[in-house]
Parts: structure tokens; sequence; C-alpha cells
């Protein structure tokens, strides 16, 4: 980053675990502010450093981070330009990644995949990728492995057909999609799925993908790894933070009711993990079959019961707020076990 001065565009999770990264890595470098389109959801300051809106920025001789997912870049960047704040760079997902490896990799917390020793065995690996009847075409084309299969999720609320692999097949919970989002196809996946033994399975998104390359199956068995997570994204000033922002409160508190119910001794870890500030976004993860049926096996009588205890309940809505409690739910889980599974991270990438 050199001696510079620098204000990041983004105060969400991009630009905030961004910021934690520069600021552990690159000592010269200064954080000038955190920039924010509108003030609105937003707090004032972010670990001492203000948070402004761009029309309070004037300082031309700072140079501006863009940091939040690459498909809000281009807007950004048209916001910029309007006030003819023109010296700007991208932190695009792949920036983002390395930059997080390091940060983490230096502060001696969530081992990177790529540390893992390479071994002479490749691991089975089938990685479902979801796709909707309503994606638009990516702009960047994007050849997955062949390891990586597509599923169609909300197969059951159209007649269109996207893919071979649909969710709405056998045992299934199509139908929910519009709550469940991209986890009606991780609830088939865990069903439907029957791998050689000590294979792997998981779950990519149409425009979010692990960075898994080829060479990464032969670290998968040679280290006994049971999960692959995204490295974890940084909220201020808690990972408490992302459900205050995407769930609201009632809906959070029949998710606690329902861990009570079913899963005590999680409810009992929830306030200490979620004062943490690391979250697993994304419902996405490679893992041992068994492992990450267990998951399965835990996670989908819990959002079941959560959507009885709604208000509305959870089939006379539509608001993709199971998926959004998911993500919660994947952070409370992994959390919980980092000490008896072997948890590996890597990059996320956005396709665009």
């Amino acid at each position: 980053m050199g001696e510079r001065k620098l204000a990041i565009y983004g105060a969400g999770m991009v630009g905030v675990s961004v910021y934690y990264a520069i600021k552990t890595l690159y000592k010269s470098c200064e954080i000038e502010a955190f920039l924010v389109t509108e003030m609105k959801g937003n707090p004032e300051a972010i670990q001492g450093i203000p948070v402004l809106a761009l029309n309070e920025f004037h300082k031309r001789e700072v140079k501006i981070l863009i940091a939040a997912p690459e498909n809000h870049h281009e807007a950004m960047a048209a916001e910029l330009e309007k006030r003819n704040l023109t010296d700007y760079i991208f932190m695009d997902s792949k920036k983002e990644a390395n930059l997080m490896e390091q940060y983490y990799n230096a502060i001696g917390r969530f081992p990177s995949l790529r540390s893992c020793a390479v071994g002479e065995e490749k691991s089975s690996l089938q990685v479902y990728m979801t796709r909707f009847h309503r994606d638009t075409p990516l702009k960047n084309p994007y050849t997955p492995p062949k390891w990586v299969c597509p599923i169609q999720a909300g197969a059951a609320l159209t007649k269109e057909r996207v893919t071979e692999i649909r969710d709405d097949l056998g045992d299934n919970i199509s139908k929910k999609n519009v709550n469940y989002s991209e986890l009606t196809a991780m609830y088939w996946a865990g069903r439907h799925t029957a791998l050689p033994p000590d294979a792997y399975l998981g779950l990519f998104h149409y425009r979010r993908v692990l960075d898994v390359r080829e060479e990464d199956l032969y670290r998968l068995g040679e280290n006994d790894i049971d999960v692959v997570l995204p490295f974890p994204t940084i909220h201020f000033p808690s990972a408490e933070e992302h459900h205050r922002r995407y769930v609201k409160d009632e809906d959070w508190q029949a998710m606690v009711q329902a861990l009570r119910e079913l899963a005590p001794d999680y409810e009992k870890r929830m306030a200490e993990i979620f004062a943490r500030p690391y979250f697993y976004n994304y419902n996405m993860f490679i893992a041992k079959e068994s492992v990450f049926k267990a998951y399965c096996d835990w996670l989908f009588p819990i959002l079941g019961r959560t959507e009885e205890l709604s208000r509305p309940r959870g089939w006379e809505r539509a608001d993709r707020y199971i998926g959004y409690l998911g993500e919660n739910l994947t952070t409370l889980y992994f959390m919980y076990h980092q000490k008896d599974l072997c948890i590996v991270h890597t990059g996320r990438r956005m396709l665009t």
C-alpha cells in the first residue's frame, strides 16, 4: 500500500475487513476516513476513524480504496466521479482474499488451505453450484472445474429449467426458496448425494465461489481436513452487526428460541461467539460428506422451527430471512466446533 493516506469507500463487512488487514500489515499507511454514499444505517466512527458521507469529504490528496462487493463497484465509482474524486482504486475479491489471507496468517488465526501440505493422493470432491431461472449472464465468462455441478435452486417455483439437477426432485424444500435462498439446494445435496468414502461435498453460488484449485484436492485428505470455509469477514463492533442489518429482531428471537429448544448447548455459546467480530458469510463451504450431512441434520430442524415461531410464519412471507439466519447459524456451528473439527479457509471470489 506504500506510505500514503487512504480513505476506504465502504463501511460494511468488506471495508471493515480491509481496514483491519491494512492497519496490521501496512503500518505506514494512514486511514483518513471511511466513506459512505449516505450516512443512514452507518456508524459515526469505526475504531476511532470517522465515517463520512461523500458530500463531506474534500481531500484531493487522499487515494480512495473502493472496498465493497464487486457488483457495487461501478455505481460507487460513478458517485466518486460525480464529485470529481478521481484518485481511486478497486479492492476486488481476489485482492481482498490475498489481503485477508496475509492478515490472518499474521495474527495466527483462521488457518489457510494453502498452508497445508500437498499429498500424493487426490481427494474426491463434488460441489454443487446453485443456479436460478432468473440469473443474469456473467459479463466475464467463468468455466467451473469438472467437480462443480450446477443445480437449479427454487425449481419448484417455475416451469423453466436451467440445469439437469434440480432441488425439487425427491425429498426437497424447493418451494421454500423465497425464504431459504441457496439453502434449498444445500438441503437437497445433504439428502440425495452419495459419494465414495472420504469424499468431500460442497456448495457454491452462481456468482460466488471458493478459491479451491486442482492442486488443493491433494491437500484435503493428506491433512485430514474436515471443512473449507471462506475467510471470515470482520464486522464492527461485533458479528451481531450482521443480523442487526439483515434480520428483524423478532425473527432473530424466533431463531434463538428454536436453538434453545433443539440445540441448547449452542444457544448457550451464542453471546460469546457473536460478541467476536468474525463471521462466515454466504452459506458456502466444502466439507467431508459426513460433516456436511451432520451440519444439515443440525441446521434444517432449527430453521423449520424458526419458521413456525416467526410472525408472520415462514410460509406466509417471501423475504429471504431464513437464508440470512442460515449465515448466522453457519458461523455459530463452525465457531462452536473450532477445536474438534479441522477447519481451514480460502478466499471467496465474486464472479461478475
